[in-house]
């Protein structure tokens, strides 16, 4: 098993929940960010003045999956969240050791 953590465009959420549901992907959770990369941020312009925007809003989801749907999540996200613009967002990709479902201590791939 691994865990996929993408920080992506908020925008851009529906489409890669789509997209991870037609590959075969089950459950996931979603948090909202805020954040930067290599862009630092931009200014902005307000009522005539200008200041600084160094954290950027973000959706971060997370997920867990059978190794062999780890490739197919990734290039859904891939191919769902890429404007092609900086600030697309990241894909980190980590081994899962275990999984423990509460209710009933399933464990390994049956409790995903």
């Amino acid at each position: 098993m691994h865990k996929i953590e993408a920080v992506i465009q908020p925008s851009k959420l529906d489409a890669v929940k789509d997209a991870l549901v037609e590959v075969g992907v089950e459950g996931m959770t979603i948090l909202e960010a805020r954040g930067h990369g290599r862009q630092k941020g931009h200014t902005e312009f307000y009522r005539g003045r200008e200041y600084s925007v160094d954290l950027l809003p973000k959706v971060k989801l997370e997920l867990v999956v059978k190794d062999e749907l780890v490739d197919d999540a990734i290039q859904a996200i891939i191919s769902s969240a890429r404007t092609g613009k900086i600030g697309d967002g990241k894909i980190f990709v980590s081994k899962i050791d275990e999984v423990i479902r509460i209710r009933n201590e399933d464990r390994g791939e049956t409790a995903l």
